[in-house]
């Protein structure tokens, strides 16, 4: 398939992920999924989300890429901001940081297109989320796929989609940070 019409899918968390996946195939994009996980925290939590990340992908039929685990350099990366609230500075760049490793994986599985499921949630801000998209697909050479997923009741539909798939649902984001805050 061209490449311009291949399309990665960054996944945060599988119950994130139901809506685009049903959204991005309607639409017609060839999609494939990519879960990032190092900001997750502790490692069995990691191994849950990962697992309900490829068991929503198999059961939409179609891939995931699951990104090798690697926490020590995510704490590195962020470790400047560890006292930064919810949602500040540290959330910017780990956001930045799961985009930039997605599309590191679009640009080696030879798609042209990336986007994210971040832009569900109604704690974050999409557009702030995509613009970052914008500014790393530009940086690969990839074009940005700019949604705002909890549009029309998106949120909603995500979490009755993921409890008759009887996806595993995290209780907070996932960072060592954020489990002090659920």
């Amino acid at each position: 398939m061209d490449d311009k019409k291949r399309l990665i899918l960054h996944i945060c968390c599988a119950p994130d992920a139901t809506v685009p996946v049903d959204d991005l195939l309607e639409e017609g994009y060839s999609t494939e999924g990519f879960f990032y996980g190092s900001n997750i925290h502790p490692g069995d939590e990691f191994e849950k989300r990962a697992a309900a990340a490829v068991c929503l992908c198999q059961t939409k039929g179609i891939e995931c890429n699951v990104m090798h685990y690697d926490p020590e350099k995510w704490n590195r990366e962020t470790k400047a901001f560890a006292t930064e609230p919810e949602g500040g500075k540290r959330c910017l760049l780990c956001f930045e940081l799961q985009l930039k490793a997605a599309a590191e994986y679009a640009v080696r599985s030879c798609a042209g297109l990336l986007t994210t499921t971040l832009t569900i949630s109604p704690h974050k801000d999409p557009s702030v989320i995509n613009e970052i998209g914008e500014k790393v697909s530009s940086e690969y050479g990839l074009i940005w796929i700019s949604k705002i997923w909890r549009k029309n009741n998106g949120f909603k539909r995500s979490v009755n989609e993921s409890k008759k798939l009887g996806l595993y649902r995290q209780d907070y984001c996932g960072c060592i940070y954020s489990i002090r805050n659920r």
